[in-house]
């Protein structure tokens, strides 16, 4: 009986811990209140195991107060666009303006009242957008029409999706609409947990913007050699956390070294506490989620762009078992032949939308209307890391082989048995 009960225990931590550690993969900021609070509450109560592992395995600080837990990830590499902010509303990538705004309004909130307006956060951000550099970068900002509202809008409403603004009156579209306005509380605790760089911008001395990127975000190998192997132990870890998946040929000589030889270590200690099963092919390795919660790119997925994608993902998973991509492009393709013109694409999506028109949304056979269904497409399956996509055209990835569709067969009927007296 108490063997019984031990065990029903140690599986019930188990299971919490689990949910503490996919509630912070999916959202690395959780605030106390409101929709996040259980989870707040898991992870506040496994705050020391999840520290430790964490630090541990991938190097990621994890802090955690009574109001905010925050799980400052380090990103694998900053050259990745398919993982863009997005305005939660429409769901559309924001633009380098907004990504612009949400910095000001940003420095802005950071130094204002508990509570502010949103035509007063405008004011403000405009005010701190009148500067000489970013003049002189060919960015400027007023609020003399729509679109430039609907910039700011779509900032606050990201601001509003993280917890940084809390809304107490009002409403965004009316100040969209120039015929209101909105008021917001300042969580100062979750404002500054955002900012989650490996160090502080001030202590840059860089002013090339890509050189202050690269050290804004550097995680140097140590020399000594237990230390480097640590460093490459949190970066695959990073990667199997981070990635869709996780491609051998991206790798370093030293990281596919270290990976070879402790690859069952590596996955089996993200399994253990994630619930993530590793899939392993020649080519790489994918943390699948049984749960399918844990990504904010779904494929399949349901709808007129979904489908597209699906059977955009099918024409070329075909094309790559027929050995029609460029080696330089897929890195692991032995046929050397050319990658998928992206016009290609859009020929076959214009014929699909007659064959499909009676299941596709209505406006998906005007012309023109398939240059934005494949770049939809083509954003969803480079997210996944089932495509690259290159000036010349798109090159399918291994893992794109599991929506190839295989060759029909049919089985014989069986002889019916003779019944015999």
């Amino acid at each position: 009986m108490s063997h019984a009960l031990d065990s029903a225990l140690e599986s019930a931590r188990e299971a919490s811990l689990r949910r503490a550690v996919r509630a912070l993969l999916r959202c690395p900021l959780l605030r106390a209140g409101g929709a996040q609070a259980e989870d707040f509450r898991v992870v506040r109560r496994y705050a020391a195991e999840l520290r430790s592992w964490f630090d541990a395995n991938t190097g990621w600080r994890l802090i955690v107060d009574s109001e905010v837990a925050r799980l400052v990830k380090l990103a694998p590499t900053i050259d990745d666009p398919t993982h863009p902010a997005r305005d939660p509303r429409s769901r559309a990538p924001f633009t380098r303006r907004r990504y612009v705004l949400t910095c000001l309004a940003l420095s802005v909130l950071e130094r204002s009242d508990a509570q502010i307006t949103l035509g007063r956060l405008a004011e403000r951000t405009i005010h701190a957008a009148a500067d000489e550099q970013l003049a002189s970068a060919g960015l400027a900002f007023g609020l003399s029409g729509r679109e430039e509202r609907g910039d700011l809008v779509a900032v606050v409403r990201l601001l509003l999706e993280l917890g940084v603004l809390v809304r107490v009156a009002g409403d965004e579209e009316a100040y969209l609409r120039d015929k209101g306005d909105a008021l917001y509380d300042v969580q100062r605790r979750v404002l500054a947990g955002v900012l989650a760089p490996s160090r502080g911008p001030s202590t840059i001395a860089a002013t090339e913007f890509a050189q202050r990127l690269s050290q804004l975000a550097a995680d140097p190998l140590p020399e000594a050699e237990d230390l480097r192997n640590r460093a490459v132990r949190h970066n695959l870890t990073r990667r199997l956390l981070d990635d869709p998946v996780l491609y051998y040929d991206e790798l370093d000589a030293e990281q596919l070294a270290y990976l070879t030889g402790q690859r069952a270590a590596l996955t089996r200690r993200v399994s253990e506490l994630t619930g993530l099963i590793a899939e392993i092919r020649a080519e790489g390795i994918a943390m699948v989620d049984p749960d399918d919660d844990l990504t904010d790119v779904r494929m399949p997925d349901v709808g007129t762009d979904g489908h597209v994608t699906l059977l955009l993902a099918e024409h070329l998973a075909r094309r790559l078992g027929d050995g029609a991509v460029a080696e330089e492009a897929v890195g692991v393709n032995p046929e050397g032949l050319r990658p998928v013109p992206e016009d290609e694409l859009c020929r076959l999506v214009r014929s699909l939308a007659e064959e499909h028109k009676a299941y596709w949304r209505r406006g998906a056979q005007e012309p023109g209307a398939e240059v934005l269904l494949v770049e939809t497409a083509l954003e969803r399956l480079a997210a996944l890391r089932l495509v690259r996509r290159g000036p010349d055209g798109v090159a399918p990835l291994p893992a794109l082989a599991r929506y190839a569709l295989a060759a029909p067969t049919i089985a014989e009927r069986p002889a019916q048995l003779e019944l015999t007296g």
